[in-house]
């Protein structure tokens, strides 16, 4: 029986998985947190994937906090560059498949049409360069694994946008939110399943490729959306990024393009909406 690690097992994504895991009792799953799989120390981490000894590892585990970074850069590079060197390697030598997961802030935001996966990468903040650090060890490391860019993610786990969104909306009469930075959301439990259809595909063709939902939106118009489907009386107002500055830059473009990963791996991705729908059910 193959053996499938999940680092961050306690995030938004792993926390998807461990739903997942349920359909495919076919591989034996190894869910481990910060305790069991440690990225902040790279000498006990390689002691633990020995220990464990997967066939398939999902690395989903991260530094994310955005703003955090700027002042924990050390912490941030650590975790989300030079782990994630030392789990290619190992995936390397033991002839293990390594699926990591990367994020659309390694892109500056001034593109103007949709990224594709050759598109040039200019991160504008620390977790965006640690995490781009994190990609090119990967693939140097590991020429044989899959890298999947995500953006806006979020789960009924975890803290995201959307159960933000939710408590404010209960809570405020009036909220103003940024309608001047473009992407899509991921629903996490989407995304775990797309991962389910790679690892089974017969096809393992490594590199680079996006996911995300899709539709072309601002956090503005995710938030009215929110508010439809949540039935908030809340008002809800665009503003620019401008009145609402934070320690960390935010690309103001990064929506995905995901045409490779249709093409390659058959997906058929929900829009954005249908995903949201699925999450408040």
């Amino acid at each position: 029986m193959k053996k499938i690690l999940v680092t961050g097992a306690n995030g938004q994504l792993g926390s998807e998985f461990v739903v997942l895991s349920s359909q495919y009792p076919q591989f034996e799953w190894i869910f481990a947190d910060r305790a069991k799989v440690t990225l902040d120390n790279l000498e006990l981490l390689k002691n633990q994937l020995n220990e464990i000894c997967p066939n398939i590892i999902l690395n989903c585990g991260a530094y994310t906090t955005v703003d955090k970074a700027e002042t924990e850069r050390d912490l941030a590079f650590t975790i989300n560059h030079l782990a994630v060197e030392v789990i290619a390697k190992y995936a390397l030598q033991n002839e293990i498949k390594l699926i990591h997961f990367s994020t659309d802030y390694v892109f500056d935001g001034l593109s103007s049409t949709a990224l594709n996966e050759e598109a040039k990468t200019n991160p504008i903040n620390v977790y965006g360069e640690s995490k781009r650090a994190g990609e090119i060890a990967c693939i140097k490391e590991n020429p044989d694994s899959i890298i999947i860019r995500t953006s806006w993610v979020y789960s009924k786990f975890g803290s995201n946008f959307v159960k933000t969104m939710q408590c404010l909306m209960q809570e405020r009469e009036e909220i103003n939110v940024v309608n001047d930075q473009i992407g899509s959301p991921t629903y996490a439990a989407d995304l775990a399943q797309a991962m389910m259809i790679i690892i089974e595909s017969p096809n393992w063709i490594s590199g680079i490729y996006n996911y995300s939902n899709e539709g072309k939106i601002s956090w503005y118009e995710f938030a009215l959306a929110i508010k439809e489907l949540g039935g908030y009386n809340c008002n809800v107002t665009g503003i620019s990024s401008v009145f609402y500055p934070t320690p960390a830059k935010r690309p103001r473009f990064s929506l995905l393009d995901k045409s490779k990963m249709k093409l390659i791996y058959g997906l058929d991705i929900p829009n954005y909406k249908e995903s949201l729908k699925k999450m408040f059910a």
